[in-house]
């Protein structure tokens, strides 16, 4: 025995890093964000260009008024106050080709950046205002543009990138916090109603398949599915269907267990029994006596054939059968003897009828093709026998008809009998299932089948019937190898 232990890994739901649910929810937050993001940048940008012109218009405003009122230099003082008020270091207007300076500062600093508000592109304003953001702060800016839509007045101002900066930061501040609110709220609701939609039905799934493969033969494991709503009710619908078929398929391997340790244990004893009939058979057969001299060979087959079938009883459990030991066989003879073994087991009331030609011969294995045979008209005998009609009327026959065409025979087995019900022919050629009475096996064409295929033949149930049953098996010859063909010929 190996040292090493496997255990199966614990599944559980919790909200921690490694969860289904949890990751919903940070991946929710995630892509919240990168949308705000996306947002983010435009708006940013967008924010920078409303401020300058902002600054551009009340300057313009202020210039317009000055220049209308007074066309020489205003003093200092004036000046001053209009640049305070502005929020600007220098204010020029350009008005019909004429540059005139309203206000500037004593001492005017050098410009380090100069931005043209009426020529400015949706890229150049993105990389303008985290160029800002970034690096801004101690920049002396020349800001000009057109005023109020007139482009032969034209604004120029000089002032500090410092407020715009701070105004630009307390923006992407107050957005940053409420992105991050709104994604928290989104990815709430979104948690909340996925966890009930979604979570909560494949942890049950789970759970339920893991208890039902700790114990899968515990009716109480099978799911009970909800109201076929959406994908995951179907997804439990079918889940359930496949635990009860694997529950009975389970059930059916035990039962056969079962069934194979008990015929195990009386195949022991039995073949003793038989071998001693066997032997005593052989003495009888000595016997001078026309009528034991015509059952006795008839009597020996038989024992002959229970001691095989009882060798292989197991085959079946093994789920073979040996090969077909083929050869030309007269297929009027083998169904005579199966008549004659049947009427001999059943009621004298049921008619077999034989419509086989007697030089009819196929190739195939005499005691597989009998066991084939047997199996069919056995079953039409017991249909009969379970049958609760008893008009005496009722016309109880059984046909065994065969005839070849080319290489290939027929054989047909029909009966007038009550017919196969519908829970036997969902599970026709079904061990264990496909039994047409009540304690059947349906072993018998499980078996019937098995030996017809593997002479490369089929077993049908011929529909086309009214009343009774009729089964139809078409068996090939066995194919001649072309080096054989070239010796014969």
């Amino acid at each position: 025995m190996s040292n090493v232990e496997t255990q199966r890994p614990a599944r559980r739901f919790w909200p921690g890093a490694t969860s289904f649910s949890s990751k919903l929810l940070w991946l929710t937050i995630l892509f919240v964000m990168i949308a705000e993001v996306l947002i983010f940048v435009p708006s940013v940008a967008n924010t920078r260009v409303r401020w300058l012109e902002d600054r551009l218009n009340t300057a313009g405003a202020a210039a317009v008024v000055i220049e209308g009122v007074n066309e020489m230099e205003l003093p200092q003082a004036i000046q001053d106050d209009t640049l305070m008020a502005t929020g600007t270091k220098a204010i020029a207007l350009r008005k019909d080709g004429m540059f005139r300076m309203i206000a500037s500062v004593d001492k005017l600093p050098m410009v380090t950046h100069q931005y043209n508000l009426a020529s400015i592109s949706p890229l150049r304003a993105v990389i303008d205002a985290f160029d800002t953001i970034l690096f801004g702060g101690d920049r002396i800016m020349r800001v000009y543009g057109p005023v109020g839509g007139d482009p032969d007045m034209i604004i120029d101002l000089v002032l500090d990138d410092a407020p715009l900066r701070h105004a630009m930061l307390i923006y992407g501040r107050n957005v940053f916090l409420l992105s991050v609110l709104i994604s928290v709220i989104t990815a709430s609701l979104m948690f909340f109603s996925i966890n009930r939609m979604l979570i909560r039905p494949v942890k049950r799934v789970t759970e339920n398949m893991q208890a039902y493969s700790e114990d899968p033969e515990n009716p109480a494991n099978i799911i009970v599915p909800g109201p076929p709503v959406d994908e995951l009710a179907a997804a439990e619908g079918h889940l359930a269907q496949m635990q009860t078929r694997l529950q009975q398929t389970l059930k059916e391997q035990r039962h056969l267990a079962d069934l194979g340790l008990a015929v195990s244990k009386i195949n022991h004893d039995m073949r003793n029994i038989l071998t001693s009939a066997q032997l005593m058979s052989d003495r009888l057969s000595m016997v001078d006596d026309p009528l034991v001299k015509r059952f006795a060979p008839k009597l020996l087959r038989t024992i002959d054939r229970a001691v095989g079938y009882s060798s292989e009883v197991m085959a079946y459990g093994k789920a073979r059968e040996a090969q077909p030991r083929r050869r030309f066989i007269n297929l009027a003879a083998l169904v005579e003897e199966v008549r004659d073994i049947v009427i001999e087991e059943s009621d004298p009331g049921i008619d077999i009828i034989l419509d086989v030609d007697t030089a009819l011969e196929i190739e195939a294995d005499s005691e597989q093709m009998f066991r084939v045979i047997y199996n069919l008209v056995r079953n039409a005998v017991q249909a009969f026998e379970t049958d609760p009609s008893d008009d005496a009327a009722l016309v109880r026959r059984i046909t065994l008809s065969a005839k070849r065409s080319g290489s290939v025979v027929e054989i047909r087995v029909a009966d007038t009998g009550p017919g196969l019900p519908a829970k036997a022919r969902e599970y026709l050629f079904k061990p264990f299932r496909g039994s047409a009475r009540s304690g059947g096996t349906g072993l018998g064409l499980a078996i019937a089948r098995e030996l017809v295929l593997a002479h490369g033949g089929s077993i049908t149930l011929d529909d086309t019937v009214t009343r009774g049953t009729a089964f139809r098996i078409e068996l090939p010859d066995q194919p001649v190898p072309l080096d054989t063909f070239r010796v014969r010929a």
